[in-house]
């Protein structure tokens, strides 16, 4: 609840960001409708990531076919469930739930909007194609990334962004529309406007939304980072990159749903540059395994 406080917390603090700096501009002018249009494009712009994080647990199981092992039928399941609860100990979280989802490629995810009750899900796979040693280690680096709340800040980061390209593309529309007429229109703005206001509104919107797209992709390569470095610290470094090689040495597609991919272990692209490495939700694995020979 402290986490989902400051969520919601953090978006009355953008809006309040945004008022202020649209009262310096001299923008808040009567008439305008502009005040009602912040308070909108907050809700907008969080409403959805506020949704996908409650409900991230059930559609991940939903969309990867996951199944909890409620009870252990053999002794791969009681492996993993008792790993995954100890390394949880170790980190100071609740137990997640321990899944398994079919695959033909070696994924494996964490989800959750709370800390004590999250899931950890491992596909076929992982399992037939990695030791066990190292099969912790990914299992610890999901543990990690629940322990740093990373689903939590990534959700509040798309909605800060969410909500300031919504603003903006607003702000930038309105203000060439009103230069266009003259002056402010008493039908505010995005109201009664014509389709030169809605053209300017959606290829800003493109372009904002491409830029927070960068903003948002960024942090979920540097959580991989810190959620190596955690996994390496729960299960020892050298497990840790032996798993990152051996994702390495199959070279294989991550093979999560579309809206999952930013969740798996396995998702950069080997040697990727420029642009489409900016808009990768995962650092590649040589620079992922670089990362860790190199920490102290």
């Amino acid at each position: 609840m402290m986490r989902i406080g400051l969520f919601l917390a953090t978006n009355m603090a953008v809006l309040f960001v945004i008022g202020i700096i649209i009262t310096a501009l001299g923008l808040n002018q009567p008439g305008t409708g502009i005040m009602p249009m912040i308070l909108i494009a907050g809700v907008m712009g969080m409403a959805g990531s506020f949704i996908s994080l409650l409900t991230s647990k059930k559609m991940a199981m939903r969309s990867s076919g996951a199944v909890v092992i409620h009870s252990p039928s053999n002794d791969t399941e009681a492996w993993l469930v008792d790993t995954v609860h100890r390394q949880a100990d170790e980190a100071g979280i609740g137990h997640p739930d321990v899944a398994i989802f079919d695959s033909s490629a070696p994924n494996a995810f964490a989800t959750g909007a709370n800390k004590d009750a999250s899931l950890v899900a491992v596909s076929t796979a992982l399992l037939d194609t990695m030791d066990q040693d190292e099969v912790e280690a990914v299992l610890a680096h999901e543990v990690s990334h629940i322990a740093n709340g990373d689903m939590v800040t990534l959700s509040l980061i798309q909605g800060v962004v969410n909500t300031f390209v919504i603003v903006f593309s607003q702000l930038i529309s309105a203000m060439l529309d009103r230069r266009r007429n003259g002056g402010y229109s008493r039908s505010g703005y995005g109201y009664g406007r014509g389709i030169g206001y809605r053209t300017t509104y959606m290829l800003a919107q493109t372009v904002l939304g491409f830029l927070a797209t960068l903003i948002v992709r960024w942090f979920s390569r540097w959580r991989e980072y810190r959620a190596d470095a955690g996994g390496a610290q729960l299960a020892g470094r050298e497990k840790m990159i032996r798993a990152l090689q051996r994702l390495q040495s199959l070279q294989q597609p991550a093979q999560l749903p579309a809206q999952m991919q930013a969740l798996g272990i396995n998702g950069g692209l080997l040697g990727a540059i420029g642009l489409k490495k900016l808009t990768m939700t995962h650092p590649p694995l040589e620079e992922r395994i670089a990362a860790l020979r190199n920490a102290a």
